[in-house]
């Protein structure tokens, strides 16, 4: 747990305090005024949200081995420069950089993390594109423009994997 404080305007208040709410775990909220009496302090204790995204060895149990998955990327990526499957290609490519990502001796902000959650981001990017949510082929949780979704794009990758896999 840890303590978080803002001071901004007074109208900007009730929006930060919403804005915190989404992304953290927050008590309540206590607001004093600044010295000055133009500004006001918001004092919140905040612990970081449990993920609710699938772990990635629920995600990937049923994926085919990374060499083979690099393989089908690289034949994939004809394909999608063609417009074909352009959201299989995306998607098994995040999922394969994710998976190399977590092999890395750091799977947070390597090199390879870097670019496992470049294509993520990438794949929200198409999904924001072609309206996909909860009534589109993405039935999980999280659209891709999901405050969670922005915040852990690999967690994205997670879940969309799972649910493709589930339905291939």
């Amino acid at each position: 747990m840890f303590e978080i404080r803002i001071i901004c305007n007074p109208a900007e208040a009730p929006e930060i305090t919403k804005a915190l709410a989404e992304t953290f775990t927050t008590g309540a909220v206590r607001q004093h005024p600044t010295r000055d009496g133009d500004r006001v302090r918001l004092y919140v204790n905040a612990e970081q949200q449990p993920s609710h995204w699938p772990t990635p060895e629920t995600a990937y149990a049923t994926a085919p081995s990374i060499i083979s998955e690099i393989g089908w990327t690289a034949r994939g990526a004809r394909d999608c420069l063609n417009g074909i499957q352009v959201r299989e290609f995306w998607l098994r490519k995040a999922a394969l950089l994710d998976r190399i990502a977590l092999t890395d001796d750091d799977p947070v902000s390597g090199d390879a993390a870097t670019l496992a959650v470049e294509a993520a981001r990438r794949l929200m990017e198409i999904d924001h594109a072609a309206g996909l949510g909860p009534n589109g082929y993405a039935d999980g949780p999280y659209t891709p423009d999901h405050p969670d979704s922005i915040r852990e794009p690999r967690g994205y990758v997670r879940q969309e994997y799972a649910l493709w896999n589930r339905h291939h």
